[in-house]
């Protein structure tokens, strides 16, 4: 099972998510905090972290830069409400998978969501390939 971490200050958007993505199959945990994020990837491991950009405690930024370090495998999705072309091309540059803009839809975060699993598990198969042909 897929297990996915939402990073948001606003209920709703983390409860949005979680009634999306549980009903696919998706194991999710959510918080509130950027620093709790932190801790709650310290303590576990997830496959994908949905990450809010503007957050009180911790820069979503900061939070990205963090996970790229400590835990290069797992995927981020930006979610923000004040996205601007900038902004979504910095966190691709600093290694965000995709950026989506709020509010967004059930489907648009589901599509999202697939779709870094989908890249994930070509990715692997890729390389088993690339590996038995050397």
């Amino acid at each position: 099972m897929k297990r996915i971490l939402v990073i948001d200050d606003e209920a709703i958007v983390r409860i949005s998510c979680e009634r999306t993505l549980v009903p696919e199959g998706y194991e999710v945990k959510s918080t509130g905090s950027g620093k709790e994020g932190i801790e709650f990837l310290e303590k576990e491991t997830f496959n994908l972290v949905l990450l809010d950009l503007k957050m009180p405690d911790m820069d979503g930024i900061e939070v990205l830069n963090k996970i790229n370090v400590a835990w290069p495998e797992t995927k981020v999705i930006i979610i923000t409400g004040y996205s601007t072309v900038d902004t979504a091309v910095q966190a691709l540059r600093l290694g965000a998978y995709n950026f989506i803009e709020k509010p967004f839809t059930p489907d648009t975060l589901l599509n999202a969501v697939k779709e870094v699993f989908e890249q994930s598990n070509q990715d692997s198969s890729d390389s088993k390939r690339n590996s038995r042909n050397p």
